[in-house]
């Protein structure tokens, strides 16, 4: 079983920066994050090293900021431009708006 995850990470790393460097954190967020959180989140957009992933209220964006590093490393194992950080959005609040993209 462990051979079969070797093989299906490098299938992932493979397509995964096949794709334009702007897309790739975009596609990875949810196969860092999981099943779960990726339900519940969305990847907005990616540029200059910051993906901004848009959370459902306050207390997830405070939960996933904590893992956030944890997510970082795993997006960069698959993708050519590295993710520097992941800032969290408050669905529907716009920084500047109210609402503040807090970086994780």
């Amino acid at each position: 079983m462990e051979h079969a995850a070797v093989g299906l990470e490098k299938i992932m790393t493979h397509a995964l920066r096949r794709v334009p460097a702007r897309e790739a954190p975009l596609l990875a967020w949810p196969l860092a994050c999981g099943h779960a959180v990726g339900e519940r989140t969305r990847a907005m957009d990616f540029a200059d090293g910051i993906l901004r992933v848009e959370v459902p209220d306050a207390n997830w964006r405070a939960e996933l900021k904590v893992l956030a590093p944890q997510y970082v490393a795993v997006i960069n194992r698959y993708v050519s431009e590295s993710v520097k950080r992941i800032e969290f959005v408050i669905v529907g609040k716009v920084a500047g708006e109210g609402a503040r993209a807090t970086p994780a």
